[in-house]
């Protein structure tokens, strides 16, 4: 498991009974997780006094029962400083298990030794996106929703790497790769976090298991002559890690060389000791 450790200004706290309490800066929220299964005596006062709690609703969805947070406000990680602000889907706009892919990612170019383009698909908030620009890169950042890339355009200012060479890209991932393909243009890197499901923009269904392995093939077709790596997220349940092993290996390695690595990303739990899984990541390598 690649855990996610050097966080300061995140921690997540505890889990058990479907939920997890985490700290995000100086805020407390409890929120849902479905992997967290197990109990916990949640003896930790932190638990009764969240600034934040979001609730399932039995009927489906959910809402903020309790919401003592500001609007926005901002955590920082290594450098890095991203906008955090609670949405009606539980989520903050950021995904802090990803943080070992984002030290992935910087060190890969850092020590490229040569100038390294990355397209970053379904780039959400675009932690990823920061992240490269921060180490060097010139990145294509390309997601379907206009607020996401907005937001991504904050994260950057907040970062002060919005004068770096990022692209900010609203459409449908796909297609903006076939036009890619048409004009011949090309990526050194490839970071993609598919959805699980999803609709595209005619409406078409999008099911990670049925449509990944196309998508996969068909982004190849944008790798440069000497790609660095190609990485893929998955919050998929019941999608082994081996699963984007077994792409990777497929559709790059035997093009380009190198290896594949895919392992499950976690975040530790202080009061445990123990780390809750969240999701997995295939990396292939050039090296």
């Amino acid at each position: 498991m690649w855990r996610s450790e050097d966080w300061k200004d995140y921690e997540l706290i505890d889990c058990g009974g479907g939920e997890k309490l985490e700290r995000w800066g100086k805020y407390l929220l409890v929120r849902p997780d479905p992997q967290a299964i197990w109990d916990t005596p949640r003896t930790d006062p932190r638990w009764q006094k969240p600034h934040g709690r979001y609730a399932r609703s039995s009927t489906g969805g959910g809402q903020w029962a309790k919401k003592d947070v500001p609007e926005r406000w901002t955590v920082d990680y290594k450098g890095l400083t991203f906008n955090i602000k609670p949405m009606n889907f539980k989520h903050t706009g950021l995904f802090p298990e990803q943080a070992a892919n984002w030290d992935f990612c910087m060190e890969a170019i850092e020590n490229a030794g040569r100038p390294i383009s990355v397209l970053n698909l379904f780039a959400y908030t675009g932690a990823a996106t920061v992240a490269c620009a921060a180490a060097g890169a010139s990145v294509c950042h390309v997601d379907a929703a206009k607020g996401m890339v907005a937001w991504a355009k904050e994260n950057a200012q907040s970062s002060g790497v919005a004068d770096r060479p990022i692209r900010w890209i609203v459409d449908d991932c796909a297609k903006f790769v076939q036009r890619e393909i048409r004009r011949g243009h090309t990526y050194d890197a490839v970071i993609m976090d598919p959805p699980s499901y999803g609709r595209g923009p005619s409406r078409e269904i999008w099911k990670l298991e049925e449509n990944l392995w196309p998508f996969v093939e068909l982004v190849t077709q944008v790798l440069s002559d000497k790609p660095l790596f190609f990485l893929i997220n998955s919050y998929t349940t019941g999608l082994a890690p081996s699963v984007l092993t077994y792409i990777l290996e497929t559709l790059i390695t035997k093009k380009h060389g190198g290896h594949t690595e895919s392992e499950e990303l976690g975040l530790p739990v202080t009061n445990t000791g123990l780390a809750l899984p969240c999701g997995a990541t295939g990396r292939w390598m050039a090296k």
